[in-house]
């Protein structure tokens, strides 16, 4: 019997001024690439449970910012897309992804959520604090490649394999106080932080730049995609073998 394709919810763009919800195709691409079948998550959900329950892996998209009023910041003339209702999706999934251990890659914003989840916050203007000698994203708001610098003996360096590569960077905040748990796994060569991990979570890592954006022709990011999806398969086959021998044993009971 062939394995079973994970499903795999992708959080996506709250809705537009003309009444579409959307997320950049690069994010379900690497998906598919990876073997999952991709499961759009828009704004505006109110079971988060009951939708949690149904999916395998989870892939917090990047987009706008967070509200500053979660992590007790301030708002700046630079914050923008602010969109209540996807944060309030996005946070009600992520603590039950916390809480569920459910393997999770967390992208741009998405590393932000889990961050804010946690207790940490936010830089609202990363050129505030560290200046435009690196640029982590190119006016008015497009995305740029610069290097990251892995840490030695983490989780993402195993999973990676190398320590320096670059990556597509596409944001203006970034975290600033750590959240509960994580641990740094990553800067960029100005100190910004670009990615942590929670090791006492199954498989979550919550990086800063934009993987989906190389992956089809970086094998190095598909691999973040890669590595999610079958953490996810194992997980299935797992629960399909207990499964299976639980059945079995009912039916040597009745015999």
């Amino acid at each position: 019997m062939a394995a079973a394709q994970p499903l795999i919810g992708i959080t996506t763009y709250g809705r537009s001024e003309d009444d579409k919800y959307s997320l950049p195709t690069n994010y379900v691409s690497a998906v598919r690439r990876a073997g999952g079948i991709p499961v759009l998550l828009p704004p505006g959900e109110s079971s988060i449970e009951a939708l949690f329950d149904r999916l395998d892996g989870i892939v917090l998209a990047g987009g706008g910012d967070i509200d500053p009023g979660l992590y007790g910041g301030q708002m700046h003339p630079e914050v923008y897309m602010v969109d209540p209702d996807r944060d309030l999706l996005e946070l009600g999934l992520t603590r039950q992804i916390l809480s569920k251990d459910l393997p999770t890659l967390a992208i741009c914003r998405g590393a932000q959520m889990v961050n804010v989840a946690l207790g940490g916050s936010l830089h609202e203007h990363l050129p505030d604090v560290v200046g435009d000698e690196i640029a982590h994203r190119l006016p008015p708001r497009e995305p740029t490649p610069h290097v990251v610098n892995l840490v030695e003996g983490t989780g993402l360096a195993g999973l990676l394999g190398q320590l320096t590569f670059d990556a597509a960077s596409w944001h203006h905040q970034a975290i600033h106080r750590v959240g509960r748990g994580l641990a740094v796994a990553a800067h960029a060569p100005d100190g910004t932080i670009e990615a942590v991990e929670l090791p006492d979570h199954r498989w979550l890592f919550a990086v800063q730049w934009h993987p989906e954006l190389t992956a089809e022709v970086d094998p190095l990011q598909q691999a973040l995609f890669d590595e999610l999806v079958e953490t996810c398969e194992r997980e299935l086959e797992e629960t399909h073998s207990e499964t299976d021998n639980r059945l079995a044993g009912e039916q040597g009971d009745e015999a």
